[in-house]
């Protein structure tokens, strides 16, 4: 029986609904899956930006730490367990941006396009690292924006890594993944990975590889890592 990692759909579906309870109550919730058949990988403090954009405007109010990675990587589940865990709030990008639009995100691919989607997403970007002090959950190519990548210099930037076959087997190349739609959603995933990744590099301060890790894991590590308790 496979392992069920952060961020298969199912967990991503769960922990979208939990954040929609959390508007309402102050603070999200997430039920997380005990780790079965688990091995402990060693997270290390990477690409630092302790000192970057920590000037003008450093009093302003900033998210806990901010979650990134490829389709898969469970930024949404393992930002639920992190919500839980520590009392802080969880906010999602794709969450806000759905709410926004009055539609899921493959509705804005199909029926406005993908620029209309990444104008949104931007604009969610800005608004979640100016207003919450939570956790907050970026989509995987949020970072393709060259003023995402600027915005996010001096915040705590996690960056939530797994391997091609891992993010393949997670998404389970779903039809709500709209860029994984395709003729060769493998090749696609492939070209996504090698794309993004110097980016993710690029606004990180710290980063985790999930492939052998359960929700939790990933979760506790963070915690214990930023000092989030």
């Amino acid at each position: 029986m496979s392992h069920a990692g952060p961020g298969n759909a199912t967990d991503r579906a769960k922990a979208l609904a939990q954040q929609a309870a959390s508007a309402r109550a102050g603070i999200a919730r997430a039920g997380i899956p005990p780790a079965t058949n688990t091995k402990a990988v060693t997270p290390q403090a990477v690409y630092p930006h302790d000192a970057a954009g920590l000037g003008e405007g450093s009093a302003l109010q900033r998210p806990a730490v901010v979650l990134v990675g490829p389709p898969g990587s469970g930024k949404t589940s393992v930002g639920a367990a992190i919500a839980r865990l520590t009392g802080l709030s969880l906010r999602d990008v794709d969450a806000d941006v759905e709410k926004q639009a009055g539609k899921s995100i493959s509705e804005i691919f199909i029926e406005d396009g993908e620029p209309h989607f990444r104008g949104l997403e931007r604009h969610a970007v800005q608004a979640g690292l100016k207003e919450h002090s939570g956790v907050l959950s970026l989509g995987g190519g949020a970072i393709l924006a060259a003023e995402t990548r600027t915005a996010l210099a001096g915040h705590a930037v996690v960056f939530l890594t797994l391997s091609m076959a891992t993010g393949v087997r997670r998404t389970g190349l779903a039809s709500n993944r709209p860029l994984l739609a395709g003729l060769n959603p493998r090749a696609t995933y492939k070209a996504l990975l090698e794309a993004r990744m110097p980016l993710y590099r690029e606004v990180a301060r710290y980063e985790f590889g999930t492939d052998h890790l359960s929700v939790t894991e990933v979760a506790r590590m963070i915690i214990e890592k930023l000092e989030l308790q």
